[in-house]
């Protein structure tokens, strides 16, 4: 039963061909309600199957996972569409939990990077409703010029963003660090995987945000996002610093 475990953990913390069925779902989904539900627990689910079996993790499925969450970083570099590419980032991230389960033995903490990788993408998916409210669809290059148009959702959006591609100080950062200093003594291949994982997803992260805040705007007026909505967005992207800088332990 080991194994069957492992296979249908695969479609909650995605292991290529079953990481198609969660994107499939995602993309079919249109309620950012429904959307944050699953971000929130479908990796959560993934780890308590996996947890269950309780025994080492094998080395396919590290493989496996590796493959998967590069060929998802790499595949969200192009994507123009904002939920599609909210998907691919979480099959990426969550793909990295198999590695973080093999080099932490506390089971909580890899579930704390599981909601550090899927809060962010939360709030992305909230942004991109609000997006489709105002455009009719959220696509990069389809109005470009926010940070002219609409400043404050801009300035949210870099943030979310930036907590995404686990810049420096976001929780997603130490988690990313962590489980690279983790595996480099034992498997340095594993930790240039993770590595360059992390380098495409600034990349694509960086080429979001260029299709939507950068360049002219079309012209249309929409409302911006309200100085109270502003202030949640930021409020929650505070704490997520503060978070990430309080359960860094070690690394600081």
């Amino acid at each position: 039963m080991g194994a069957l475990t492992y296979w249908i953990a695969g479609l909650f913390m995605p292991l290529f061909p079953l990481s198609m069925a969660f994107n499939a779902l995602f993309g079919r989904v249109r309620s950012a309600t429904v959307r944050i539900i699953l971000l929130l627990i479908w990796p959560q689910i993934g780890l308590t199957l996996v947890l269950a079996v309780n025994r080492p993790i094998p080395h396919w499925c590290v493989l496996l996972a590796l493959f998967t969450s590069a060929l998802y970083a790499f595949r969200a570099i192009g994507l123009r569409e904002v939920g599609q590419w909210i998907g691919y980032l979480a099959t990426s991230a969550w793909a990295l939990l198999w590695v973080a389960l093999v080099v932490h033995t506390d089971p909580s903490t890899v579930r704390l990077y599981a909601f550090a990788f899927s809060l962010p993408l939360m709030l992305l998916a909230l942004l991109g409703a609000r997006l489709e409210e105002r455009f009719g669809a959220a696509y990069t290059g389809l109005y470009g010029g926010l940070s002219q148009a609409l400043p404050r959702m801009s300035g949210v959006l870099v943030g979310v963003i930036l907590a995404i591609v686990a810049a420096p100080l976001f929780p997603t950062f130490f988690a990313m660090l962590a489980t690279v200093a983790a595996t480099t003594p034992t498997m340095p291949a594993t930790a240039l995987t993770v590595a360059g994982v992390w380098l495409l997803w600034s990349w694509a992260g960086v080429r979001l945000l260029q299709g939507l805040i950068v360049g002219p705007g079309n012209g249309t007026k929409v409302p911006d996002l309200s100085l109270a909505a502003t202030w949640v967005y930021t409020a929650v992207l505070v704490i997520m610093l503060v978070g990430g800088v309080l359960l860094t332990g070690d690394l600081i």
